[in-house]
């Protein structure tokens, strides 16, 4: 019965989406990898291809399940502490023994595999949050801010344990989507908006300091740093193409060179070894190369059509959890897609950030998989109970 409902109150403008953007990574990964595996690693030119093809199958076998698992399971409170206990083990694990990336500890290697635990956390986080923030929900709108602020304390120091560890790898980008999922959540389930004004302005204001300083006063400790001479480089690209902005110059160049419509899937030049491993943060780039502005505009259009249509799914839920869950999913996609796109085109640092849904890389599509079948899981629920109450309706 379970499953006849589900598949009726399936929500194709979710599904299909996700569909042609995982169609579109395992064409473009294949495309952006092919030559430079064979050139660098001297492997076949179908290593990546094969390896993203079967992040795509597992993922789908994920969307399936969580689709039709209960969603009241998804709130067991000893499954989310072994989710939470898991994610914090492993994310200080990585800062003893994880695998060096770009001078990030971002990965576990597992067998033939490698896992980013920063990856799984945000799932983590969205799923803790929605259930705890729902429940306290009324009681958080209904007493003062002294007390809201004594009953969020708990989930508070919680995920900015997390946060703390994302960013000892360091990871910038992965601490930054995660901040803002824990922002949205607690601002959506009542938080007092003068409190989280106060202090997203104390932060604002802290940070931005910060990058005034680094890149005035302190530019030449910056010069010196990993992370740092990302940040130079987005101010200064063509002055450190050499170096730190090396990415974003030739970033720019596949850009230019593929205009707006492209110079025809797998003739890019600047995935021959100018952009490194172009199959991962910049596959965007060999995107607008090779299909163009109008392929690049195509492909980030369709992911903000799925962002826009799970906040709707959130909105028109009746369930303030349901809600939660689809506003931390939608941020989730949101600030990873905004943060790929402006370090694409040099808007932004680079971070590291993959382009959801296209870029290589087996822990974000499956993390993606997952979410997404989480919004599909949500939308057929609330399809279906509208279609109750109007049969309840119609009956009276």
């Amino acid at each position: 019965m379970i499953v006849s409902w589900k598949l009726r109150h399936i929500d194709y403008f979710v599904l299909v989406p996700y569909l042609v953007l995982c169609g579109i990574s395992i064409i473009m990964v294949y495309s952006a990898s092919s030559t430079y595996v064979v050139n660098l690693y001297h492997q076949a030119p179908t290593t990546y291809l094969i390896k993203q093809a079967m992040f795509v199958l597992v993922g789908l076998i994920l969307v399936a399940l969580v689709f039709f698992f209960k969603l009241k399971h998804w709130r067991n409170p000893i499954l989310l502490l072994i989710l939470l206990v898991l994610t914090i083990v492993s994310l200080i694990y990585l800062l003893a023994k994880g695998q060096s990336v770009n001078g990030a500890s971002a990965w576990i290697p597992v067998g033939p595999i490698n896992i980013q635990p920063a990856e799984f956390a945000k799932m983590v986080v969205i799923l803790y949050l929605a259930h705890l923030l729902s429940n306290r929900q009324r009681y958080i709108q209904s007493v003062g801010p002294i007390k809201t602020i004594k009953v969020s304390i708990g989930p508070f120091l919680t995920v900015m344990l997390i946060i703390i560890l994302i960013f000892m790898q360091p990871d910038t980008g992965g601490m930054a989507i995660v901040t803002a999922i824990a922002a949205v959540l607690f601002f959506s389930s009542g938080f007092p908006v003068k409190i989280g004004l106060s202090a997203f302005g104390i932060s604002i204001a802290g940070i931005g300091g910060i990058v005034y300083l680094m890149l005035t006063k302190f530019s030449s400790l910056l010069s010196k740093n990993y992370m740092g001479k990302r940040f130079l480089a987005v101010a200064h690209p063509f002055q450190m193409q050499q170096g730190a902005g090396k990415q974003l110059v030739n970033s720019m160049y596949a850009i230019n060179h593929g205009g707006w419509f492209g110079v025809g899937l797998g003739n890019s030049t600047m995935k021959l070894g100018y952009l490194p491993e172009p199959y991962t943060d910049f596959i965007l780039a060999i995107i607008a190369e090779e299909l163009g502005i109008i392929g690049a505009i195509f492909v980030v259009g369709l992911l903000f059509f799925l962002i826009w249509r799970i906040i709707l799914v959130g909105i028109r839920a009746k369930s303030v959890y349901h809600t939660l869950l689809m506003y931390g999913i939608a941020t989730m996609i949101f600030v990873q897609t905004t943060f790929n796109v402006g370090a694409v085109v040099g808007v932004l640092p680079i971070t590291g950030v993959t382009l959801p849904f296209i870029s290589y890389g087996g822990s974000s599509l499956l993390v993606l998989s997952v979410a997404i079948g989480l919004v599909l899981n949500v939308s057929a629920r609330e399809s279906h109970q509208r279609e109750l109450e109007r049969d309840v309706n119609a009956d009276a």
